[in-house]
């Protein structure tokens, strides 16, 4: 709290307590530290060499897929097609993500500064009593509680790039993109933040998520739960609700597999597209020690290295979030896992190209509020990237498909309201049903919104 003039800080490393191993701890020659934020034709060169090592990473992963060497072999057939879909899905979210992270540099800005690579990297001034002060600031304000009737409070938090995007249909699908994560939201109750500044530019592209979560951790001491969502996710099932009675000993609920975490020590066996984090010191501590991988330059081309030494099937690349997270709970599993659950019983998130196609059969055959593969909680388009100007798959079939999803999620708020799309590709809606004197016994019979009324309650 208290934070107005926050700037990212560097404190020393210390002996113990399970650092990361981010960097090199000798010193350049001459005693010269060295600074990872280059100048801006030093960086156009680092990205150039990056395209290169994504064009041959490409190659790389669509050769590991068509060998089908990430051992799945002591897996059912159904299993194994899973896992290996869900090895295409996380590859293709990586390397947009890299191509993506981007961060040009503002003419008047002052100049940057170097960084030592030999001081770990962190995200503000370390808070060790946060579950205290948030509890004394719960007690005093108890308009502001994190349980509304029975319910803990949620905050859904997205966003995009401050820039528009390189054409306007980009621009336009994120809009249905923000509207129907809006459209959800209102009818659970469940707040929501979208944001497009960039709150440390060390942290760029997959990375700029943790400091945005720890922003909005101290600066919303009532929410109980943060909830991330990728900007590509459109949530499909507008019914189903996360059960969160479920995570009551738990701090972090992301996307996973045990056996791909545990017994392959997978670099995709969990997903950071979609997850949740309590807002205790536990998910603070948490942060700190995923954060020092992240820096742009040395600090994050190093810890890559780290990464792709110690992660099954991980490529040579820089350090993405997603692995830096698998690594930390692997290396430190006794100080993090009891804290952690890996969901798998319903889509946190779902990958597009095995669902849109089969929209029409889930209507014929099943209702919303199923959340798993009979009726998807959240359909996400990894590798489509609308936005940008580049995409792992052809523009026409992603925004064919968001389109789809957008209007097989809108129909279901559209039904309380006498209407639906006339097909799940256009715009235009049709009457489902006619006017009535007693509309209440249609809102009571087709109401899927849940009551955000009565008395509320801080519990800690």
């Amino acid at each position: 709290m208290g934070q107005d003039n926050f700037t990212p800080q560097k404190r020393s490393s210390t002996g113990g307590g399970g650092a990361l191993p981010t960097t090199n701890n000798v010193p350049a020659a001459g005693g010269r530290t060295r600074g990872f934020l280059a100048m801006p034709r030093g960086r156009q060169i680092h990205k150039t060499f990056n395209n290169i090592k994504i064009t041959i990473l490409c190659g790389f992963v669509t050769i590991l897929v068509l060998r089908g060497t990430i051992g799945v072999g002591n897996l059912g057939s159904s299993e194994a097609e899973a896992v290996n879909q869900n090895l295409i899905e996380e590859t293709n979210r990586i390397l947009a993500e890299i191509r993506s992270d981007s961060d040009p540099t503002d003419p008047d800005d002052p100049p940057e500064t170097e960084i030592n690579p030999n001081i770990t990297f962190t995200l503000g001034p370390k808070i060790s009593d946060w579950d205290q002060q948030r509890k004394v600031w719960l007690s005093q304000n108890p308009e502001f509680s994190n349980f509304v009737n029975g319910k803990a409070r949620i905050l859904l938090v997205t966003g995009s790039p401050p820039n528009p995007c390189d054409n306007a249909i980009g621009d336009h699908y994120l809009l249905k993109a923000i509207k129907n994560k809006i459209d959800y939201c209102r009818l659970h109750g469940i707040e929501i933040v979208y944001n497009m500044a960039h709150l440390d530019r060390e942290l760029a592209g997959y990375w700029a998520k943790l400091p945005l979560i720890r922003r909005l951790m101290l600066s919303h001491p009532e929410v109980e739960w943060i909830w991330w969502m990728d900007s590509d996710a459109f949530f499909t099932d507008m019914v189903f609700e996360i059960p969160l009675s479920k995570y009551d000993k738990y701090n972090l609920v992301v996307h996973g597999y045990p056996d791909l975490m545990f017994e392959q020590k997978s670099w995709i066996a969990l997903n950071t597209g979609s997850f949740l984090f309590r807002n205790c010191q536990w998910s603070l501590d948490l942060l700190d020690a995923w954060a020092p991988m992240g820096p742009k330059g040395p600090i994050r081309e190093e810890a890559g290295k780290v990464l792709t030494a110690n992660l099954k099937g991980r490529p040579a690349f820089e350090a993405d979030d997603q692995s830096a997270l698998i690594y930390l709970l692997l290396s430190q599993k006794d100080q993090w896992m009891d804290k952690v659950f890996l969901e798998n019983q319903y889509y946190l998130h779902g990958y597009w190209a095995g669902l849109v196609d089969k929209y029409e059969e889930m209507m014929e055959k099943y209702h919303p509020g199923l959340g798993d593969e009979r009726w998807p909680f959240v359909t996400h388009f990894v590798g489509c990237k609308p936005c940008g100007s580049y995409g792992d798959y052809p523009v026409e079939r992603c925004l064919r498909s968001m389109q789809r999803a957008f209007n097989f999620a809108d129909n279901q708020v559209l039904k309380l309201y006498g209407f639906r799309h006339r097909g799940l590709l256009g715009p235009n809606i049709k009457r489902i049903r006619n006017e009535t004197v007693t509309p209440l016994e249609i809102v009571d019979q087709l109401d899927i919104r849940r009551s955000v009324h009565g008395k509320s309650e801080s519990k800690r």
